[in-house]
Formats: C-alpha cells, sequence, structure tokens
C-alpha cells in the first residue's frame, strides 16, 4: 500500500443493522468511489448483550479475521488498537456512549440524532474540546457529493437568491401494525418518533439559507439536514443567528411519540429581509405513495432565478434537476444523477479519515456548533409542542445506567 495513503482504524460500538450498513461500507474499497488518499479497517467490534453477538457481527460484514470481539463498549474502549469508534445505538444512549469513549480517549463519529437534547451535545462538545479529541455527528448525506454539488451550486448564485427551501420525509406506514408500542419508532424510552428520527431533513435545508449569505433516529433529521445545510448558510459565518421556529407535532396515541411533525423556520438576512424552511415528517402518509417518484421531488430549493429538486428519499438522494425562470420546459431543464456506489456511508467515514489524518477537531461539513444548533431548534420544536422523554434518557448526568 502506498504511504500517501492515510489509514484509520475503526472500532464498531453496537451490532445492530444501521452498524452493519455502516461497517459493510467501509470496507468497500475505496477506488471504487474514486477514493485514493485514505483507507478504513476495522479492527474491532462490541455488543452489549455478549461477545458471541460481536463475533457473529464481524463475521458478517467480513470483516478481517484478526477483528477483536468484545462482549461489552468498555472493554471496546480500552482497546489501543483503535482510531475512532463509531457509536450506532439508539439516540436515547449517544450522550452516554460518547462520554464513555471520549473519556477513553477515543475519536467518536456518533450517529443521529447527536443527542436526545442540547444539554448533552453541549456537554459532548466541551468534553471533546478539553480531551483535544476528534467528533463528529454521522448525518451522512451531508457528504454525498450530490449534497457538496448543490451546496456550491447554492453557494455560486446559479439559481438566484434563495428565499425558501421545502422538504419532506415522509413514510404512509401502518403505524399500529409496523411498529406497535415497543419499536424504536414509536418507543418514547428509546426517544422515539418522527421528529429526532427524520431530522436530517430539517439540517438540509436550514444549510442551504445560510450558505447563500456567506452551507441530523429523522424529520427530524433528515428533514432538517435539507434544511440546515441550505439555510442556516446564507448568513455569514461571523454573524449567524439561529431560526424563529413556529411548530406542530400530532402524537401516536398509544405511546405518545410523534407521529407527525410540521416545522417552519425564518432565518434573518443581511437585508433585513428572512428566509423559510419548510420541514415535514409524517408516518402515515408517503412523500413517494407509489414508490417511483411519481409525485414528484421531496426536496425544492427555490431561488429567484429557478430551483434545485432534489429527488429520491431525502436521506438517500441520488438526482437532483435544475429548472431556471424562463425556461421552455424539459428541453431546458438540467438533470444530474448522482449514483451511489453502495449505500452511501463511506463518505462520512472518508471525512472522518481526512480531519484525523490533518489533525482537524471538527469537519468544516457539520460543524459541532451547527450539530448544537440544530439540537436547540428541535428543543424549541418540543417545547411548543408539550413533547418530553422520559428524564432518565434527557438527563445529562453520566455515568447513568439506561
Amino acid at each position: 500500500m502506498s504511504k500517501n495513503i492515510y489509514t484509520i482504524k475503526w472500532g464498531i460500538l453496537a451490532t445492530g443493522g444501521i452498524a452493519e450498513t455502516f461497517t459493510k461500507d467501509l470496507l468497500t474499497t475505496p477506488s471504487t468511489r474514486n477514493v485514493h488518499d485514505i483507507s478504513h479497517e476495522v479492527v474491532a467490534a462490541a455488543s452489549s448483550t455478549s461477545i458471541s453477538r460481536a463475533q457473529k457481527f464481524l463475521s458478517e460484514c467480513n470483516a478481517p479475521s484478526n477483528a477483536i470481539a468484545y462482549g461489552s463498549y468498555a472493554e471496546l474502549v480500552q482497546d489501543k488498537n483503535i482510531d475512532i469508534i463509531y457509536i450506532a445505538t439508539p439516540h436515547s444512549h449517544h450522550f452516554q456512549n460518547t462520554m464513555l469513549c471520549l473519556l477513553a480517549g477515543k475519536h467518536v463519529l456518533c450517529e443521529k440524532a447527536f443527542t436526545v437534547n442540547a444539554a448533552q451535545a453541549k456537554i459532548l462538545i466541551q468534553t471533546a474540546a478539553r480531551k483535544k479529541l476528534f467528533l463528529m455527528e454521522a448525518v451522512w448525506t451531508r457528504y454525498f457529493p450530490l449534497s457538496i454539488q448543490i451546496r456550491k451550486l447554492v453557494k455560486e448564485g446559479r439559481i438566484g437568491t434563495v428565499h425558501r427551501v421545502i422538504a419532506d420525509n415522509s413514510f404512509g406506514e401502518d403505524v399500529e401494525e409496523k411498529w406497535g408500542t415497543k419499536d424504536r419508532m414509536v418507543n418514547l424510552d428509546l426517544a422515539g418518533g418522527a421528529m429526532l428520527d427524520r431530522m436530517e431533513f430539517f439540517s438540509l435545508l436550514l444549510f442551504l439559507l445560510w450558505t447563500i449569505l456567506m452551507e441530523r433516529g429523522k424529520v427530524g433529521i433528515y428533514s432538517m439536514t435539507w434544511v440546515f445545510q441550505i439555510l442556516y448558510h446564507l448568513q455569514p459565518a461571523s454573524t449567524r443567528q439561529p431560526p424563529t421556529i413556529a411548530s406542530s407535532i400530532s402524537t401516536y396515541a398509544p405511546t405518545g411519540a410523534d407521529e407527525m411533525t410540521s416545522i417552519i423556520l425564518n432565518f434573518p438576512t443581511e437585508n433585513n429581509t428572512s428566509t423559510h424552511g419548510i420541514a415535514l415528517t409524517n408516518f402515515r402518509v408517503a412523500t413517494d405513495p407509489d414508490g417511483h417518484k411519481t409525485s414528484g421531488p421531496p426536496i425544492r430549493i427555490q431561488g429567484t432565478k429557478g430551483e434545485i429538486q432534489v429527488y429520491g428519499p431525502a436521506y438517500r438522494p441520488t438526482k437532483y434537476r435544475i429548472i431556471m425562470k424562463g425556461g421552455k420546459g424539459e428541453e431546458d431543464v438540467e438533470n444530474v444523477d448522482c449514483p451511489i456506489p453502495g449505500q452511501g456511508m463511506f463518505w462520512e467515514a472518508d471525512e472522518c479519515a481526512r480531519c484525523l489524518r490533518d489533525g482537524k477537531l471538527e469537519s468544516e461539513g457539520l460543524t459541532l456548533e451547527e450539530s448544537l444548533v440544530i439540537m436547540e431548534a428541535m428543543d424549541q420544536v418540543r417545547r411548543q409542542n408539550g413533547l418530553k422523554y422520559p428524564e432518565r434518557i434527557e438527563s445529562t448526568e453520566y455515568p447513568l445506567d439506561l
């Protein structure tokens, strides 16, 4: 292997479905996505229940034969061969798990939603800074080439001054039959519900507004991702202000978790006007009812010269269209396909590797300050609608057995 390739060694904390998807992506050959400067190695994984579960996980992911299986998270964080730990537990446990890793001296990539509330996020950020450790929220969509291209188009003014972003990430499920009362999607004990489990969408919308003025569960996260990565960055970095928020939540009667959330975010601009982000999520109705994109784009970024439409699920889009004002119809529409070789989780891992290689303690693609602002926004939405999670998962006490 070339001496110019930087290799990062990963520990995987948790052995569920998202951990398996991430690990399999991690082990794909980087050159298949035109990456030639970094590589990844999985050196260990841990289950909270048994060493045999961790062994099975490593085997199913085709991890190297010398990768070590641990039967507890406490053992994993003490492995001196690990550079960084990927946390894939439910977000109800992120604060406790991330604190465990940071206090053991490990860099961390933590799944979204980052934490249950802003108070927890702030403590994690302060702890990472004090320990001089890298910390990043794993909002994978932010690192897709498609997302990077769209942010660049917005920043360059391709569609003029952006005034509005609409983002929807809804599912159309039979909630009672599919999730009942125990599934994490509707279980408040695991911070379930539409808002935090779909928050990534909210993030892109805010992000596009902030980028023009100068660029985390779920609407939550996936709706918030599109709101934030567009709108939040329209303001100059030195004078950015959080949005004012109006929201409405409808709850799932059997558990009290949120099943429908609608959020309007109003961002100030330099010329004393404002931009609007509309973030939507719903368990009972679908963004794409027939599964064939017949209903149109889930994300629309609207400017004075035209708009960008993003196709595919909000969390894993594969195409965008640029429609300019005054065009003659389909013949003038620019269609851009952005295929994903694999699931697409490797791009956020690549970002972590480059940050560690370059001595950075956070990613410029999603700063810790922005992750905190997103959590503060979600806290505000919950306060406006009286949505509370059990006290123990909202707690900032560490350690705490959940």
